[in-house]
């Protein structure tokens, strides 16, 4: 079997060039600000501005897992350095494409050492809540800036 050979021809190069110099100006135009957020939103399958707060608020714990088309962020146990005998697991879902309070669940786990072993405990509501409105303030942050720019 032959293979032909493809000859660039001036005519060719020349189309190749101006269709560049054509894809080039696309990008040069500006988008609406509005656009511009409402893209950064379902780029990844859940909203990006939720995503990005979360993984920037479970950052202090090594991450297990983070599926950013599910929208599922667990962490590996991290023990405080200042207190070894506690350590807890962090795991954050992103329900949504909208930034609402409702498309955000956090659930934690608590284990403390008895007897060298470790042992589940109770993790208080507070702290869940407290983690939720962290990343929620920041995700409104993370909104606000992507419109101002």
């Amino acid at each position: 079997m032959r293979f032909a050979r493809y000859q660039f021809r001036p005519a060719h190069i020349a189309a190749a060039i101006a269709a560049t110099a054509v894809l080039a100006g696309c990008g040069s135009k500006e988008r609406p600000r509005a656009d511009l957020a409402a893209a950064q939103v379902n780029t990844i399958g859940v909203n990006s501005y939720l995503w990005r707060a979360a993984l920037e608020a479970v950052s202090f714990a090594p991450l297990l897992q983070a599926d950013s088309a599910g929208g599922v962020i667990v962490t590996d146990w991290y023990a405080n350095p200042q207190n070894q005998a506690e350590r807890v697991k962090v795991t954050v879902t992103i329900l949504d494409t909208d930034l609402r309070a409702d498309a955000l669940r956090v659930a934690a786990s608590r284990q403390v050492t008895q007897g060298g072993t470790w042992v589940d405990a109770p993790v208080q509501a507070a702290t869940v809540q407290k983690l939720e409105d962290i990343i929620l303030t920041k995700a409104r942050e993370l909104r606000r800036q992507a419109i101002a720019s």
